[in-house]
């Protein structure tokens, strides 16, 4: 069962009927025993970075994402999801993050429109079991902050928007997206397959 984490900023639809297509069992929940029993965690999320730590600490989810993580349950973090997961972010102000993965979110500052919003090419820069038997590809990002990850060999894919940014992030049992895997198409729900199917 795949814990769907529900903070009031993710776009919980889209994402819960790409896992409905690909038949992998999930449930909506911001209730900590109902994500203590799950067997993994998808933290959506849209929207300022700030805000989101807030309503995770407001409803009592930090503490219990981070744990889960930490004892090596997987955990997929989604486009704010993915950023949520670092160290802090400088959108609007400094703000402190789950500190998972070390690195800041910064904001994009490139000769072409923000928010960086489209297809654009993933590129797979290490091998990785996320990636067994799959093609590059287009993916859909939505965003206006990147992550600049302290470990380079965190960053496992990236993308080319003037220049590069980080897309998936992984270390051990922790992935982060910073497009939209359910809606990117046959390789975006390829790569929450091999992620609900535990190939990572």
């Amino acid at each position: 069962m795949i814990a769907i984490i529900d903070y009031g900023m993710g776009n919980l639809y889209s994402l819960s009927q790409a896992l409905q297509r690909l038949d992998h069992e999930y449930v909506i929940t911001d209730d900590v025993e109902t994500i203590q029993k799950a067997d993994k965690m998808i933290l959506p999320g849209v929207g300022a970075f700030g805000d989101a730590m807030r309503e995770l600490n407001q409803r009592g989810l930090t503490k219990i994402i981070f744990e889960e993580a930490i004892a090596g349950k997987p955990l997929l973090g989604i486009c704010l999801g993915m950023q949520l997961l670092f160290t802090g972010s400088d959108e609007h102000g400094y703000y402190s993050g789950l500190n998972l993965l070390a690195g800041h979110v910064k904001e994009i500052k490139v000769d072409l429109p923000v928010p960086h919003m489209g297809w654009n090419w993933l590129s797979f820069r290490h091998p990785h079991p996320l990636f067994r038997s799959l093609e590059e590809g287009h993916v859909y990002f939505v965003h206006s902050y990147h992550v600049q990850a302290s470990n380079t060999e965190d960053v496992i894919a990236t993308t080319d928007y003037s220049q590069d940014f980080t897309a998936i992030v992984a270390r051990k049992n922790i992935i982060g997206m910073q497009f939209h895997p359910e809606k990117s198409g046959p390789l975006g729900m390829q790569l929450l397959h091999q992620f609900a199917e535990g190939r990572i």
